[in-house]
């Protein structure tokens, strides 16, 4: 691995997927909760708090963004949905992985809201028809957002935090 950050390399997007393509996406988004599951069990208190690189968020920071992190993306699906070209609200990630939630609240906690959160995302994707696919949000940062591509960076952002628990948990000896 030549760069610990991205494990599965950076996020790439160059055309909207094919009807096949975006169902293996929703089921890759579906299969994360689980794949997080697994990557983090059996791990003690102490390895929970043990960074994936230096510099990096604990295993228990990274389980808690996913949960932070795929909620704000769920409610973003719902507003493109409802509202023409919505302008969403980022949020200090960074920050938010600092706050004291982070550091009192059991894993399991965001493991099972991650679980039940996919549950209405992925029921809600299926449903979509190729139009709502088109429709877009605006983001202050990283501008306007089809729905079809936040559901590609959605599916690679679920793997990608799972590898840093993998890759961590093989490169330790525990």
């Amino acid at each position: 691995m030549s760069d610990p950050r991205f494990p599965i390399g950076k996020f790439s997007y160059s055309e909207p997927p094919t009807g096949q393509q975006r169902d293996e996406l929703i089921a890759q988004l579906a299969q994360a909760p689980a794949s997080l599951r697994k990557a983090v069990q059996g791990l003690s208190p102490a390895q929970i708090e043990t960074p994936y690189r230096d510099a990096g968020w604990t295993v228990r920071q990274v389980v808690h963004h996913l949960a932070d992190s795929h909620m704000n993306a769920y409610i973003r699906f719902k507003l493109a949905l409802t509202e023409d070209q919505p302008t969403v609200k980022p949020y200090a990630e960074e920050l938010w992985a600092k706050l004291p939630d982070n550091d009192n609240t059991p894993i399991e906690v965001s493991l099972s809201m991650l679980e039940l959160l996919h549950q209405r995302f992925v029921v809600l994707m299926r449903a979509m028809t190729p139009e709502q696919w088109k429709r877009t949000f605006n983001h202050p940062q990283a501008g306007i957002m089809p729905l079809e591509k936040n559901l590609a960076l959605y599916a690679w952002h679920g793997r990608h935090h799972i590898a840093h628990i993998t890759e961590l948990k093989a490169r330790m000896s525990w």
